[in-house]
């Protein structure tokens, strides 16, 4: 970290309310350049498809040298990825990890280290799936498997990788969370319970690595068109096959169209994210935000943000804590 000083975001804030003010025309002059990954070792997870495959590629032409990660390597999504990365001659390494197993975490990441010469500085933790249903209709199974891998498997990937970065004394982590990490829909599964501990353990580890330089970002998206539909609907379909018919009529309203959601009315771009989380890595180290929400509608987790915010600063703001926490939210 530099001691030069860098503007804060409320710097920058009023920054752009004066320009905006002054010469409204110069911001739409032309689009914000693209930020530069140079030098930056990225590792992301679940880059099969969706926010994985595009931000793998994306940090990848931003110059960055990226380890994208998968399940079930070699697979046709693996085998595409890499022609394009090689077309486009990125410095793009497919590796595989399944974040579920701590035997293929422990050798990914082991591959990972050797590929970028003992050192990843940005861990983007994005491999995550979804289950429908209401709460009683989800068995052990499926409670299980989405705790695997949303929750579990982020702090399998954590085990891994911040020794490396505690011992540089730097570093950043991006954990993809979601809008229902802060908001909850009836008929979700426990996709929200799970957003909620990655919400959760992600704003105490913010604290916590305070100490050794490393930043952590939590990603708040929305509905975005990805094949997370098609992977949710194997799922909650395998889910629903298995249940009870007499469960899933307690719960018609929720349980009809377990199985068949298609993600129709999103069209807004994938890319969003990537962009987002670029930005956020081109930042001074110490200055990035610990929530993003990204959508370009609706964004309701923002007030819960900005109220948690507060009362963390009113609790532990003036503490023994208040250093780690004024850290994070100042």
């Amino acid at each position: 970290m530099s001691d030069r000083h860098t503007p804060s975001r409320r710097e920058l804030i009023a920054g752009a309310a004066v320009l905006a003010a002054a010469a409204p025309g110069v911001l739409h002059a032309a689009p914000p350049a693209s930020p530069s990954l140079k030098g930056r070792t990225v590792l992301i997870t679940g880059a099969s498809s969706g926010f994985g495959r595009i931000g793998a590629l994306h940090y990848a032409k931003l110059g960055a040298k990226v380890i994208a990660t998968m399940r079930n390597v070699p697979s046709p999504e693996a085998a595409s990825l890499a022609a394009k990365a090689a077309k486009d001659k990125l410095d793009l390494h497919i590796v595989e990890i399944d974040v579920t197993e701590d035997a293929s975490v422990a050798a990914g990441t082991a591959k990972a280290l050797e590929l970028t010469g003992g050192r990843i500085d940005t861990l983007v933790n994005n491999a995550g799936i979804g289950i429908t249903g209401p709460v009683e209709v989800q068995d052990m199974e499926a409670t299980r498997l989405i705790f695997e891998t949303n929750v579990l498997g982020i702090q399998r990937m954590l085990g891994a990788l911040l020794p490396q970065m505690r011992a540089v004394k730097g570093g950043q982590i991006f954990n993809i969370s979601s809008q229902l990490g802060r908001v909850i829909v009836p008929g979700g599964g426990h996709y929200s319970a799970t957003k909620f501990a990655v919400e959760a353990l992600s704003e105490q580890l913010a604290y916590e690595l305070v100490p050794h330089g490393i930043d952590v970002t939590i990603i708040q998206p929305g509905g975005y068109p990805t094949k997370v539909w098609v992977n949710r609907n194997a799922y909650t379909g395998a889910l629903r096959d298995r249940s009870d018919a007499a469960l899933l009529a307690a719960y018609a309203p929720f349980t009809r169209g377990m199985g068949t959601e298609d993600g129709s009315g999103r069209s807004a771009d994938p890319a969003d994210v990537p962009c987002a989380i670029a930005e956020i890595m081109a930042m001074p180290a110490g200055k990035r935000p610990l929530r993003q929400a990204v959508h370009p509608g609706n964004k309701p987790q923002e007030a819960i943000n900005r109220v948690s915010a507060e009362v963390q600063l009113a609790w532990l703001g003036g503490g023994q804590l208040g250093p780690l926490v004024k850290a994070v939210h100042d």
